[in-house]
């Protein structure tokens, strides 16, 4: 297997603290985050060479728009951040920074470094995927411009960011993919985030607070199986699977159990900017926040395997964490999906 060099590891994490303050983050635009991206997406795309070009800017059209996952991968579309140069790489985080929240910026990222400690710890394992912070793949579908219809895509292992821009508004944003391995990383390491840190920690801790707060009748209603699923439903398929919602309703809980359930919604829909996050609410409300159910598989308690699912008529959540981590320690590896029930990327749902 490859070595991951001391200076990778040290200029990936370099740039992403240099980002934080980066000028290029004048991209962002709380109001209309839409205008931002393509003023970012322009100048990523004038910093490519013409061969970079051929890879990294597709017709809004391919069949690689949809086609989408988060396990390790030999080759995927798009441009690897190995691949750009200094610029580039910088042009690249401000448009990602620029898709998303502070929080969901520093989720992708934090995921990102993931690589290099799970890199340290599988480096005497033969047959292992590539395990590289750098890793990790820009794609635009069609050219940003600002009366167009344009998408990007920034994936990689346990990352699968979707957007579609259309005449500079923001009009889609799943799937939204976040995933980490570990979970909770319980030692310390020579390289990647530091011991202690939980790159989806209220994601979780939300879901077991609700889950233990509720009564044995509505438990009995939440609990849809006693062993949580090995993944997600539907991963990597273009749409979201249509089936009907299970679980407690919202409109059954008590105050503070629909408090907490607002609480891990929020969560999701806080990764994306605030003008997106605030539609995707005003959208559940909507339809009508008393509609929105909550199940729950496996385990109660961290340490064994642990599902939820949190769906209403504009959307739909799913979290595992039922794999080992690359440590071997038992159920510390999560993945966590929001989908769009009208349509991911910009697509509706063929009735």
């Amino acid at each position: 297997m490859k070595t991951l060099s001391k200076k990778t590891t040290q200029r990936f994490a370099v740039l992403t603290a240099l980002l934080a303050v980066s000028a290029g983050f004048a991209f962002v635009n709380r109001d209309n985050p839409g205008v931002g991206m393509t003023a970012a997406a322009e100048k990523f795309v004038a910093t490519l060479s013409d061969e970079q070009r051929a890879t990294t800017v597709l017709d809004f059209d391919s069949p690689k728009r949809v086609g989408w996952h988060f396990i390790p991968m030999a080759e995927r579309k798009g441009l690897q951040v190995k691949n750009m140069s200094e610029e580039q790489r910088k042009a690249a985080h401000a448009l990602l920074r620029s898709a998303l929240s502070q929080a969901g910026y520093d989720k992708s990222t934090t995921i990102m470094q993931l690589e290099a400690l799970l890199h340290e710890l599988e480096k005497t394992r033969t047959g292992s995927p590539i395990r590289d912070p750098e890793r990790y793949y820009f794609t635009l579908f069609g050219k940003p411009t600002a009366d167009g219809k344009w998408g990007l895509s920034v994936e990689g292992h346990h990352l699968s960011l979707n957007f579609v821009v259309d005449k500079n508004e923001l009009v889609g944003t799943t799937p939204q993919f976040l995933g980490a391995n570990p979970a909770t990383i319980k030692g310390d390491y020579a390289a990647g985030p530091k011991k202690g840190t939980r790159v989806l920690a209220a994601e979780e801790d939300l879901g077991f607070k609700l889950v233990n707060s509720l009564s044995k009748e509505h438990l009995a209603v939440a609990l849809i199986d006693k062993k949580a699923p090995g993944d997600i439903r539907g991963a990597g398929t273009p749409q979201p699977r249509q089936e009907k919602p299970v679980g407690v309703a919202a409109k059954d809980l008590s105050k503070e159990q629909q408090e907490t359930l607002r609480k891990l919604v929020d969560v999701y829909a806080q990764a994306m900017p605030a003008a997106i996050a605030e539609a995707r609410l005003a959208a559940i409300d909507k339809a009508g926040f008393d509609n929105v159910q909550f199940a729950w598989a496996g385990a109660m308690e961290s340490g064994m395997g642990h599902y939820y699912r949190v769906e209403g008529p504009t959307f739909q959540i799913e979290f595992v964490n039922t794999q080992p981590d690359s440590a071997g320690n038992p159920a510390n590896h999560i993945h966590s999906v929001w989908r769009d029930t009208a349509g991911d990327f910009a697509i509706p749902v063929k009735e």
